[in-house]
C-alpha cells in the first residue's frame, strides 16, 4: 500500500487493518507524522508537535493488538485543538497570555481519547480564546485552507478542520461554542459534529466562560468515525455537573438505520441577514437528495429571532470577565481587534446579559413546536464559502453576497443551536464554482445525535465525499 493512501485511509480501516496486522500502528504513525512535516507549514494547522508522544501510544497499541486487549481508538492518530487542556502539553488557546502554558491535568475529552489508545500528534491552532470564527492569533499567525491555501478556514476549530481536510490524521477533536466544529468543518469539506449540550463532558478550561454554550465534539472525514469518536467520548462525568446520564446508545451501530419516512425541513433563511446564493443553492439541492431516500422533504422555516446581539453581547462580557484580574496585560498581549470587547463590556448592564435567556425561552419557543413536525431541520451550514485571508486579521469576511457583514452574521445557520443546545453537524455537500466546499448543517431535536448521525450516514453513502482530497 503506497504511503500516501495510508494518511487517508479512516480510523476504522485503520483499526481493522491493525487487528488484521496488515498495518502497523508505528508504520503508520511515522507515515502520518512525515506528512505533517512535509504539508503543515504550509496550511499551520498543528501548531504543537508531539511525534515522541504519538510514537510511544503507537508502540503501546501495536502490543496491545497483539496480545488482544487493544482499546477501540488503539493506534489511531488524533490531534487535539489547542483550547482543550492536555496534561504536559503545551496549551495556548492561541494567546500570548498562555503562551507557555502546560496543563497538569487532562481534559475529560483527552483523557477518554488516552484510554481508547489513540497516538496524539498535536494541537491544533486556534483563533485566540476561540472568540471568533476565524482562526488566526498573534502567537502563531493564520491557518490556512487545503483547498486554497490564500482562503481562510474560518474557526474557532480551524486547525482541526485542516489537518483532518489535509489527511494529517483522520480524528481530531474539537469544540463548538457558536458553529466552531461545524463552521471550518464547512469551509474545508469535512464531518463536523456538536453533540448535544452536556453529552461529551466539558472540563476543565483554559479560561472560565461559555459554560452554557460550549460542546466538545469530533472532526473527521467520515460520518463513522465520528460515529465511533463518539462512542469514546459521550457520557458523564461528575467534573462537569452539566454533563447529560449515560444513553445507553451505540453511535456507531446506529448510523446503519437508513432515514426512509423521516420528514425533514430545509431553510434557507433561518432568520440569518444575507446569504450567497451559490452556497444556498447547493445546500438546497443537497436537501433534495434525502428525497431520493425515502424522506419526506420541504421547505420551511421556524421563524426563529436572529440573536446577533445576544451573541455578541455574551461573547464580550464573557471575554471581559474572564480577565478582569489581569485587564491590563490582556489589552497589551490580545489579538489587536479583540481588545475594544474589553471597554465595551462596560456599556452592558445586568439586564442586557439577563435578557440573553430571555431570548434564548423565545428562540426554543419557535424550535419546540417546529420539531413536532419535523424530525430534522436542513440549513446550509455557513452564509458563505471560505474567504480571503486577511493581512492585519479579520473578524469575518467584509461582505457576503456584495453586502456588508458584521462579525457574526456571517455564522448564523449555527449559533442559535448553542443557545437551544440542540446536537447538529455539518456534511460535505459541493464545492462552489472557486472550487471552495460547501456543508450542510443537519440539526437534530433534543438529545437525538443518532437521527443525525443516520442522515448523514445516508447522504454520504448517496453522495460520497471522504474521496475527495486537496491537491497537495
Amino acid at each position: 500500500m503506497d504511503d500516501q493512501d495510508v494518511c487517508w485511509m479512516s480510523a476504522l480501516e485503520l483499526r481493522d487493518a491493525y487487528a488484521r496486522q496488515e498495518l502497523s500502528p508505528v508504520e503508520v504513525t511515522k507515515v502520518i507524522l512525515e506528512r505533517i512535516d512535509e504539508i503543515n507549514p504550509g496550511i499551520n494547522a498543528i501548531i504543537t508537535h508531539t511525534p515522541e508522544i504519538a510514537t510511544a501510544a503507537a508502540k503501546e497499541a501495536e502490543q496491545a493488538y497483539g496480545r488482544g486487549d487493544a482499546g477501540p481508538l488503539a493506534g489511531i492518530p488524533v490531534t487535539i485543538k489547542d483550547l482543550i487542556p492536555t496534561k504536559g502539553i503545551r496549551t495556548t488557546s492561541g494567546s500570548r497570555m498562555f503562551e507557555d502554558n502546560v496543563p497538569d491535568e487532562d481534559a475529560v475529552v483527552v483523557e477518554r481519547l488516552k484510554e481508547a489508545g489513540v497516538a496524539i500528534l498535536g494541537k491544533t491552532n486556534v483563533p485566540e480564546f476561540g472568540y471568533v470564527a476565524y482562526t488566526d492569533n498573534l502567537l502563531f499567525g493564520p491557518t490556512r485552507n487545503p483547498w486554497n491555501t490564500s482562503k481562510t478556514v474560518a474557526g474557532s476549530s480551524g486547525g482541526a478542520a485542516a489537518a483532518v481536510a489535509a489527511g494529517l490524521g483522520p480524528l481530531a477533536a474539537g469544540n463548538d461554542g457558536g458553529g466552531s466544529i461545524r463552521i471550518p468543518s464547512s469551509f474545508c469539506g469535512v464531518f463536523g459534529l456538536k453533540p448535544h449540550f452536556g453529552r461529551v463532558p466539558s472540563y476543565p478550561h483554559v479560561v472560565h466562560g461559555w459554560e452554557t454554550m460550549n460542546c466538545e465534539g469530533p472532526i473527521t472525514r467520515t460520518v463513522a468515525d465520528a460515529a465511533l469518536m463518539l462512542d469514546v467520548l459521550a457520557g458523564p462525568c461528575h467534573r462537569d455537573r452539566h454533563s447529560l446520564p449515560e444513553s445507553g446508545v451505540n453511535y456507531l451501530e446506529l448510523i446503519k438505520g437508513g432515514v426512509k419516512g423521516l420528514k425533514l425541513a430545509f431553510s434557507a433563511d433561518l432568520g440569518v441577514t444575507v446569504a450567497d446564493p451559490e452556497v444556498v443553492d447547493i445546500a438546497r439541492k443537497a436537501a433534495q437528495v434525502f428525497s431520493e431516500l425515502g424522506c419526506e422533504v420541504a421547505e420551511d422555516d421556524p421563524g426563529i429571532p436572529f440573536m446577533e446581539q445576544e451573541l455578541l453581547t455574551f461573547v464580550i462580557a464573557e471575554a471581559a470577565t474572564a480577565h478582569e484580574d489581569h485587564l491590563e496585560e490582556a489589552k497589551d498581549l490580545m489579538y489587536p481587534l479583540y481588545k475594544p470587547f474589553l471597554d465595551l463590556a462596560d456599556t452592558f448592564t445586568a439586564r442586557d446579559y439577563v435578557r440573553i435567556n430571555y431570548h434564548r425561552e423565545d428562540l426554543w419557543d419557535k424550535m419546540q413546536p417546529f420539531f413536532q413536525r419535523y424530525d430534522l431541520l436542513l440549513t446550509p451550514t455557513v452564509t458563505c464559502a471560505a474567504f480571503d485571508i486577511k493581512e492585519g486579521g479579520a473578524l469575518g469576511p467584509d461582505k457576503v453576497a456584495g453586502q456588508e457583514s458584521s462579525p457574526s452574521s456571517w455564522i448564523g445557520y449555527t449559533f442559535p443551536f448553542n443557545f437551544t443546545g440542540q446536537p447538529a453537524a455539518s456534511v460535505p455537500c459541493g464545492f462552489t464554482k472557486e472550487g471552495l466546499p460547501v456543508g450542510l448543517q443537519i440539526v437534530g431535536n433534543l438529545w437525538d445525535e443518532p437521527t443525525i448521525l443516520r442522515a448523514a450516514a445516508a447522504f454520504e453513502e448517496a453522495r460520497p465525499w471522504a474521496g475527495l482530497r486537496p491537491n497537495f
